[in-house]
């Protein structure tokens, strides 16, 4: 948890993470492209931003 001490998780990122595990997929549409560069969802799988 020290590693990413300075990527807090705000709402709407944990929405998106839990919308994406939810629907089985790891795309997403964010503008927040640093803080998805370092989220997975399942734990292993990153995530693909729409955007990037």
């Amino acid at each position: 948890m020290d590693r990413y001490a300075n990527l807090p998780m705000d709402f709407a990122d944990a929405s998106l993470v839990i919308l994406a595990e939810h629907l089985g997929h790891g795309r997403i549409l964010s503008t927040d492209q640093r803080d998805f560069a370092a989220y997975r969802w399942k734990n292993r799988h990153p995530f693909t931003n729409l955007l990037g």
